[in-house]
């Protein structure tokens, strides 16, 4: 097998403000702050910098309702200053928070292991065809909400997957295994289809490289 002899796969193309993702756009650069996004002054000469330094987003990490509100003032700050890089909102454990960053910035991402679910605390072992199925309704009706504000803002969403936060329905059916890991992001993908929303984009990551590589193989046959 030749490693070097490839062809890259086409992507969907999605639009994130005026630097659209995939397709035949070029590969796009993106940073992340680590100043407190409640710190304006600070956030926004942080974001500066780094797109000064060549990156087509910046992301900001959105703990709280509080942060996700300040994204505004961030923003409308870089855009007095003449920039206008599309903005991402970093979002955990809160979907109310993603609700609210939705309406400001050009794209949010959320974690599928803890956006609906509360972090892993194995309580529940094992999860009947009904049980599991419940869980599923509750995370479509919970995620519709936040894709109607996408849609209404023109804002894409990323479902983005950590192997090391994979919720307990996930963990308890799939196990800790590049199938968990995809079959989380594809809970999330399939709202999306069924609602016919298409300003996303996924990303999965693991620590362990092998585990990575077979989770993206499994994720382009899903």
């Amino acid at each position: 097998m030749d490693l070097f002899n490839y062809q890259p796969r086409r992507s969907h193309e999605v639009h994130i403000g005026n630097k659209p993702l995939g397709g035949q756009q070029p590969l796009r650069l993106q940073s992340m702050t680590t100043t407190l996004t409640t710190d304006t002054e600070a956030s926004v000469a942080q974001c500066i910098a780094i797109i000064e330094a060549g990156a087509d987003y910046v992301r900001l990490t959105t703990q709280g309702v509080r942060e996700a509100e300040n994204l505004r003032p961030i923003r409308e700050a870089l855009h007095r200053r003449g920039y206008d890089t599309p903005l991402v909102a970093d979002v955990h454990f809160n979907p109310k928070v993603a609700d609210v960053a939705a309406g400001i910035v050009e794209k949010v991402r959320i974690n599928p292991g803890n956006y609906v679910d509360p972090a892993r605390t194995f309580k529940e072992l094992e999860y009947t065809d009904e049980e599991y199925a419940a869980e599923l309704a509750r995370l479509e009706e919970r995620f519709v909400q936040l894709l109607d504000i996408c849609r209404a803002h023109g804002t894409a969403v990323r479902i983005g997957v950590n192997h090391g936060s994979l919720s307990d329905r996930i963990m308890c059916r799939y196990g800790d295994t590049p199938a968990g890991i995809v079959e989380s992001c594809m809970e999330f993908l399939r709202v999306c289809a069924k609602v016919h929303f298409d300003d996303v984009v996924l990303s999965i990551k693991a620590s362990n490289t092998v585990v990575m590589v077979q989770s993206v193989r499994l994720l382009v046959d899903a």
